[in-house]
């Protein structure tokens, strides 16, 4: 199985050889671009601004970083690799904390981590974060890039998501006013969260626009003509008492028909 990053989890001297497999895959239909008129393929070429359009080769090809307007200092492969120290390839857990503390904005990307073969010591941190309820929290290196780290227990298993550092997340808009809230709204509102509360199934929710895709690629491909369906938008309603009590007969009709139909099944 083809892994993202080949390693260990160090946390004081135990090391634990491992490999991280990204969790989520991408399921989104590939599309590549053409010419509206010729439907030629486009292609994009990386060429030198003073070399007439001649294309540059990746090898001939360095990064520049802009520290004054029009000045740049460049950085070779070879260079990259000189700054990175051998303990920035494993992952170094720096302290344990509660999963709870991280909110969710905090969260990039996911990986499942699986021991290099069945090693004890990752079973031991498995064990030890799920009896004391903790996350490790630590650095490694990406792709030229430091990430912060976060392994908690799923299961029988670890898994690792990166976050991002305080410096990645934008300060939230300021709101000049906060609007008044009556209590009569408030209660209404719970009511409507009350009736719409159920546990969490993913199983149960869908990419319905992929799908909807899908359906007119395979229409297309049988030279149909692809028609827009007509849907009827909801109506909306200015007054905010006025829209909660709306949504919430309209749960209530929803959930009775709902429930004739299993009744009548």
């Amino acid at each position: 199985m083809a892994y993202s990053f080949k390693g260990n989890i160090c946390f004081g001297f135990v090391y634990i050889p491992i490999t991280l497999h990204l969790a989520i895959k991408d399921s989104t239909p590939n599309f590549r671009l053409f010419d509206a008129k010729t439907k030629s393929k486009i292609q994009y070429k990386k060429t030198c601004e003073e070399c007439n359009g001649k294309e540059v080769k990746n090898e001939d090809i360095v990064k520049g970083y802009e520290y004054e307007s029009g000045q740049f200092v460049f950085l070779t492969d070879d260079e990259f690799k000189k700054i990175t120290q051998p303990k920035d390839h494993n992952i170094n857990i720096e302290q344990f904390i509660n999963l709870s503390e991280v909110d969710p904005i905090w969260f990039e990307k996911t990986y499942y981590v699986v021991p290099k073969e069945a090693d004890k010591a990752y079973y031991l941190l498995l064990e030890v974060l799920k009896s004391e309820k903790k996350a490790g929290l630590g650095k490694t290196i990406f792709t030229n890039k430091e990430c912060l780290v976060l392994i908690r227990p799923k299961n029988d298993m670890l898994i690792l998501s990166t976050l991002y550092f305080k410096e990645e997340i934008k300060d939230f808009p300021v709101i000049k006013e906060k609007s008044k809230i009556s209590s009569d709204e408030l209660k209404m509102a719970k009511m409507i969260v009350k009736e719409m509360s159920k546990p969490f199934k993913p199983e149960n929710y869908h990419d319905e626009y992929r799908k909807r895709i899908k359906e007119i690629i395979a229409k297309k491909i049988k030279g149909n003509k692809i028609v827009t369906p007509h849907k009827k938008s909801k109506k909306h309603v200015e007054d905010l008492m006025e829209a909660l009590k709306n949504s919430l007969e309209t749960i209530s009709d929803s959930k009775s028909s709902h429930k004739k139909y299993n009744q009548t099944a």
